[in-house]
């Protein structure tokens, strides 16, 4: 693995209680399964927007740290169709 970081790229996340957008960055060579298995504690959120689980926006902020322990559900964004 080079320790070369890509672009970022955009997640959708999950929690009990809230559903996160924003932008996470990875090393160039590695699938998100593997950054999410590599994570420490927390992982780093860009440009993020915090939604309750079913609805409406709590806030935006620049940057958000989400504990990996509390992560249900994570995904590309760009493979989501929201309902």
């Amino acid at each position: 693995m080079t320790n070369e970081i890509s672009s970022t790229t955009r997640v959708l996340i999950l929690t009990a209680n809230y559903r996160i957008t924003g932008e996470i960055a990875k090393f160039s060579d590695s699938r998100l399964t593997d950054y999410i298995n590599e994570a420490r504690r927390f992982i780093a959120v860009t440009d993020a927007a915090v939604h309750v689980r079913d609805g409406g926006l709590i806030f935006k902020t620049p940057f958000l740290d989400v504990l990996s322990d509390s992560i249900e559900v994570i995904t590309p964004a760009d493979m989501v169709e929201l309902a």
